[in-house]
């Protein structure tokens, strides 16, 4: 209904801006052929694809590659966790958020590693609140599943909701004579929440391909594409030309972002790459072999955590 009633004021361009839309994106495409309209993270213009839509020639996709992103939150997470525990506060379930988790506790396997450690030694856990922000009555309270986990003994917290509970709870619990780190979530300006607890922030920009899909649309080119657009590794933080970003924080030391950095680079390279096998899903069932990369098909419909992640694969 929105997207019709912002065709009928004139709008030549039209998004939709979470998964959760998807039939609304569907049924308005389909009503307005003639309108371009972008699903975002979407996957209906992707001809390998679940919901591939050939049919929907003006319903394109745009997501970014934050699987980069919460690699090196995991990696900042682990370089700074002293106890080697790692609580992950997420937000629903579904194909996107397993991956993302799945890629922050790759980052931190591989970084916790380096560091001279055993994985068996690590201890990495989500819990889902049921959405990307706190409902009272309807979803865990992110501010209880943060404290939960501290309490648990985790020195470091990754939020993957939009809001900054977990650090908030970080800079408490440290304030209080404890010792707790956070990475939040989304907002480049994240940070400013609890900077002396904030490891970094992983952002989405959205404004590059947007603005491109725009002249697109105004010189007549728009074609329904489907677009997973990674950073710009040359400069991770551009908003003009990066698709995700990571600002570091200052609760991350010299001696760590020296680390960080080079993991970064190897990101940027290809001289690492976390989604080579073997992989193990947490219920033993081999899902890339060694020697193996993962497709990005396999990566974006992600069925289950890995093994060595505490926590649901399923809601």
């Amino acid at each position: 209904q929105v997207a019709r009633d912002m065709v009928e004021q004139g709008a030549q361009l039209v998004f939709f801006t979470s998964d959760d839309m998807k039939d609304g994106a569907f049924l308005a495409a389909e009503e307005n052929p003639d309108v371009p309209m972008i699903w975002s993270s979407g996957d209906n213009a992707w001809a390998e694809g679940q919901d591939y839509r050939p049919e929907l020639a003006n319903l394109g996709n745009v997501m970014g590659e934050m699987e980069f992103g919460k690699m090196i939150a995991g990696c900042s997470a682990a370089l700074a966790s002293e106890a080697g525990n790692i609580g992950y506060v997420g937000p629903l379930i579904n194909d996107e958020t397993r991956r993302l988790v799945n890629s922050a506790y790759l980052g931190a396997s591989y970084c916790w590693e380096q560091a001279g450690n055993s994985v068996d030694s690590l201890t990495f856990g989500v819990n889902w609140i049921g959405f990307w922000f706190n409902i009272p009555g309807v979803t865990l309270d992110p501010t209880l599943v943060s404290n939960d986990f501290v309490d648990g003994g985790a020195d470091v917290l990754i939020s993957g909701i939009d809001t900054t509970e977990a650090l908030t709870v970080a800079g408490q619990r440290t304030a209080a004579g404890e010792t707790v780190w956070a990475v939040p979530y989304d907002y480049v300006g994240a940070c400013d929440g609890a900077p002396e607890v904030c490891l970094g922030t992983p952002w989405f920009n959205w404004g590059p391909a947007y603005l491109e899909i725009a002249e697109t649309v105004s010189n007549g080119t728009f074609e329904a594409t489907f677009q997973w657009n990674g950073p710009d590794w040359a400069d991770m933080n551009n908003p003009d030309t990066t698709a995700i970003g990571y600002v570091k924080g200052p609760g991350l030391s010299s001696d760590d972002e020296a680390i960080l950095d080079e993991f970064m680079a190897g990101l940027a390279d290809g001289s690492i790459n976390l989604w080579q096998g073997p992989l193990t899903f947490q219920d033993g069932t081999e899902w890339i072999p060694a020697g193996e990369t993962a497709t990005p098909v396999e990566i974006w419909y992600t069925k289950q955590l890995l093994l060595g992640i505490d926590g649901a694969s399923e809601a």
